[in-house]
């Protein structure tokens, strides 16, 4: 309901008028609103809250590539949100230039596909790193043999593997590598007008820096972009946090598995000695049959132990645990 003026400011705005210092023609120009120009050929379908909340998830993703990439390359990653921005598809395979790394993601159960663009120069450097190399980029661009292909697509398959934990809160999704291209012309996956999210993430492998951008289109996360936002997000975030945290994280500590070893003693003999050894020889260890052995949780001795069998296995039974300011 509109504000309701007084009796004296109705006789002022009156007295205005009739003086001339208030235009009726300027007042109600100024309430009619300005059309916006709208472009059917880009129509907006992702809002600035769709693409925080892309952020969001692709921030989380590119934490985990940051903890699983160096076990591959045992070398040092770091992966951040550079930008998002919507576009047509077009402008996207335009801005391509062959060769390019394009892995073409089935994202189960949603209809449609996604696509991670990988960087050239991170490409050559993995490769480089995985082949034993110390992780250098070639100078010039060439076309991938069909050897690096294989490696290239080992890695895209974890790549595409590490989005399932991300998009939880909001799809439970078992995506797929589908399979890699070289050529953007291969990689038609939808219409050339058709709108796309593309989130770029900065990622940085020793001191080879370069950028790896996921296309989204709309007609892949139309089904869920309702969710798409960081209210639902978080939200549904809250209830699936198990409210028993530290027996949820004590579980999941036990499935880790740990290797343990128990040393017997050991034995200084020569070369020789060691080439020449045959089934039946006897070692003599600095160690007695009575008396404790240690055992090794990993590369750290936690406990001590008396040889034994258990049925027909050879086992060990503790006698004291070794505490760490010990």
């Amino acid at each position: 309901m509109g504000e309701v003026l007084s009796q004296n400011e109705i006789d002022n705005l009156l007295a205005a008028l009739s003086t001339g210092e208030l235009d009726m023609e300027q007042m109600q120009g100024e309430d009619e609103k300005q059309a916006k120009n709208y472009d059917f050929n880009r129509p907006t379908k992702f809002s600035k809250e769709h693409l925080r909340t892309l952020e969001i998830i692709f921030e989380h993703y590119g934490r985990l590539v940051s903890t699983n990439l160096p076990v591959y390359l045992r070398k040092n990653v770091q992966v951040t949100v550079a930008s998002s921005e919507t576009v047509t598809f077009s402008e996207f395979t335009n801005a391509l230039s062959t060769p390019v790394i394009l892995g073409l993601i089935n994202f189960n159960p949603l209809n449609g596909m996604i696509i991670i663009d990988l960087a050239t120069n991170l490409g050559y450097a993995m490769l480089d790193r995985m082949l034993g190399g110390t992780g250098t980029p070639l100078e010039k661009n060439r076309d991938f043999s069909e050897i690096e292909l294989i490696i290239m697509e080992k890695i895209l398959v974890m790549l595409t593997q590490l989005l399932r934990d991300p998009w939880k809160n909001v799809v439970d999704i078992a995506p797929v590598l589908s399979r890699l291209e070289t050529n953007p012309q291969f990689a038609q996956v939808i219409a050339p007008n058709d709108m796309i999210a593309i989130i770029t993430l900065n990622m940085r492998i020793g001191d080879v820096e370069g950028y790896m951008n996921v296309c989204l289109p709309f007609s892949t996360l139309e089904d869920v972009m309702d969710k798409l936002n960081t209210k639902f997000w978080f939200s549904n975030m809250q209830e699936n946090r198990d409210e028993n945290y530290e027996e949820y994280i004590e579980a999941m500590i036990r499935k880790v598995d740990i290797p343990i070893k128990a040393v017997l003693g050991k034995s200084v003999i020569t070369v020789s000695d060691f080439v020449n050894l045959q089934v039946g020889d006897c070692i003599r260890l600095d160690t007695k049959v009575d008396s404790d052995m240690n055992i090794y949780v990993g590369n750290i001795k936690k406990f001590t132990a008396l040889p034994g069998a258990n049925k027909d296995s050879y086992a060990v039974r503790i006698t004291s645990v070794l505490r760490e300011e010990e």
